[in-house]
C-alpha cells in the first residue's frame, strides 16, 4: 500500500537564525522609567518564529554601529508603487556589507481614516499585512499623520501597498508635495469641538488628492484640523494651513456648575487656577460667588473651559479660524500659523466648499510664487503678508489684529481710511 507523499518527505530544516548583535550604546537608551523604542526593536528581533526576525536584528546592529561612529549610512532612490509618484520613502544602507539583512529598509506611508477611528478588526489585519511584507514596525502615526509601516525591502512594496489597497487604504504624501492630513477626533467625542473636522479633512484631501499622489509643488504642504484652540493635532505650529475651531458669540457660563466647582475647591483656587491665568484678563469672580467673561477681549484660548469643563463651553456660533504658515526649523527658524480668516462658519455644503476653494487656491498660489524647498510661511515671510492676501483676494480683517499700529497686515500711515473703508464695506453693524 502506498504510503502518504506527505509522510515520506523530510521535514524541512530550519534555516539557522542570525544571532543578536552586541547593543551596550543602545542599551543605555531603555535605562530610565520611560519607554524606549529599542524595546520594541529587541521584542521583534527575537521573534523567531518571524520573517522579519533577522532583519531587525540587523537593523540593530547598524543602529549600533551609527552610534558608534556618530554617523548615519541610509540614503535615498527610487522606488515606488504604479501609477503613484509619492507614498514610499526608499531607503538603502551604505554598510550593507556588514549589515546584508536590512540593506532596504523601506517606508509606506498609508493615509489613515479621519479623526483615527479604527476597529479591533482593522488593526489586526494591518499588522498581519506588514508581518508578511515588512519587519513588523509600526508607527501611528506620523507628524502628518500617516500610519508608517517601516522597513521592507524594494521587492515587497507593491505586494504590501496591495494588500492595504484591497482593505480600503491608500498611500499618503511624501516628497514636495501635499502631504497626509491629520484631524483630531473632534466632533466624533469631543463636546469642545466647533466644527465636522473629519468631513473638513476629506473634503480638502479628496479635492487635493492628485497633487499628494503626484507630487508637483516647489516643497511639502501640510494641512491640520483642529477642533479648537486646544489644538490637539499640533495644527497651528506644524501645518501650512491650520483649520482651528473657534466660536464668534460669547462663552456659555452655567453659574450653578461654577458654585459646584466652589464649593468642591474654593474660592482661592478658582482666582488663581481661572482667574489669573487667564492671558488677557477677561475672567473675573465677582462678591456672589458668579463668573463673569469679557467676551470682547477673550481670545479664545480654552485655559478656563479646560478648567471648568462642566460650567463653561463654546459659544453656539461655531466655525473654524484660518491660520497658515506654521513649521519647525528650516531656512528662517520655527513659525507660528498666521492668522488670514478669523472666522470660516463650517455647516453647509456651501460652507466646505468655500472651504476647498480656499485651500485650492493657497495651494495654486504656492506653487506659481514660492521657490524650490521653500514652505508657504517663508514664501510668506519674503513677499509679505498684504501681497499674500490680495493674491488670495482676502480682506483684511481688523478681527486679525490685536495692536493696529504693529500689525503686519496693512500699512499702518494710512490705518484711519482703511478702517473706515472696512466699515463701509461691511455696513452699519461693523459702525456699531
Amino acid at each position: 500500500m502506498a504510503q502518504d507523499p506527505k509522510a515520506q518527505a523530510p521535514k524541512t530544516q530550519n534555516k539557522p537564525r542570525k544571532e543578536m548583535p552586541s547593543t551596550p550604546l543602545l542599551d543605555q537608551l531603555e535605562d530610565g522609567p520611560w519607554p524606549s523604542f529599542v524595546t520594541g526593536l529587541k521584542r521583534l528581533a527575537t521573534s523567531e518564529d518571524k520573517p522579519y526576525a533577522d532583519m531587525m536584528k540587523s537593523l540593530l546592529g547598524q543602529l549600533e554601529h551609527s552610534y558608534q561612529t556618530r554617523t548615519g549610512y541610509w540614503k535615498g532612490g527610487t522606488v515606488g508603487v504604479f501609477g503613484y509618484g509619492a507614498g514610499v520613502i526608499p531607503r538603502f544602507s551604505e554598510v550593507a556589507d556588514k549589515y546584508p539583512e536590512s540593506k532596504e529598509f523601506h517606508t509606506l506611508r498609508i493615509q489613515p481614516p479621519a479623526g483615527m477611528h479604527y476597529r479591533t478588526e482593522t488593526l489586526r489585519k494591518l499588522c498581519d499585512v506588514w508581518e508578511e511584507h515588512g519587519s513588523g514596525l509600526i508607527a501611528f502615526h506620523g507628524q502628518s499623520g500617516d500610519i508608517m509601516f517601516q522597513g521592507t525591502s524594494t521587492e515587497q512594496v507593491q505586494p504590501a501597498f496591495d494588500a492595504f489597497n484591497e482593505m480600503g487604504f491608500d498611500l499618503g504624501g511624501a516628497g514636495a508635495g501635499i502631504r497626509t492630513s491629520m484631524s483630531c477626533v473632534g466632533s466624533a467625542r469631543c463636546e469642545q469641538s466647533c466644527y465636522d473636522e473629519q468631513r473638513a479633512l476629506r473634503t480638502i484631501i479628496n479635492g487635493t488628492l492628485d497633487d499628494m499622489h503626484r507630487p508637483s509643488l516647489p516643497y511639502k504642504f501640510k494641512f491640520k484640523f483642529s477642533g479648537c484652540a486646544n489644538d490637539c493635532v499640533n495644527a497651528i505650529h506644524r501645518s501650512d494651513m491650520a483649520i482651528i475651531g473657534t466660536w464668534r458669540d460669547d462663552i456659555k457660563i452655567d453659574q450653578e456648575g461654577i458654585k459646584a466647582y466652589l464649593a468642591q475647591h474654593g474660592r482661592q483656587w478658582m482666582i488663581d487656577q481661572v482667574v489669573t491665568l487667564c492671558p488677557t484678563n477677561a475672567v473675573s469672580l465677582k462678591d456672589d460667588d458668579t463668573l463673569t467673561v469679557d467676551n470682547h477681549s477673550c481670545v479664545r484660548c480654552m485655559h478656563c473651559i479646560n478648567v471648568l469643563t462642566k460650567a463653561l463651553s463654546p459659544g453656539d456660533e461655531r466655525g473654524a479660524s484660518i491660520l497658515v504658515g506654521g513649521k519647525r526649523t528650516l531656512k528662517i527658524g520655527d513659525l507660528m500659523g498666521i492668522m488670514v480668516v478669523p472666522f470660516m462658519r463650517l455647516e453647509s455644503d456651501e460652507d466646505f466648499a468655500a472651504l476647498l476653494d480656499l485651500a485650492t487656491r493657497m495651494v495654486d498660489f504656492f506653487a506659481e510664487n514660492a521657490l524650490d524647498h521653500e514652505r508657504i510661511g517663508e514664501m510668506i515671510e519674503r513677499i509679505g503678508l498684504v501681497n499674500f492676501l490680495e493674491g488670495l483676494g482676502l480682506e483684511i480683517d481688523p478681527n486679525m489684529i490685536a495692536h493696529p499700529r504693529t500689525n503686519s497686515y496693512v500699512r499702518t500711515d494710512g490705518w484711519e481710511a482703511e478702517a473706515e473703508k472696512w466699515t463701509q464695506r461691511k455696513g452699519p453693524q461693523a459702525a456699531e
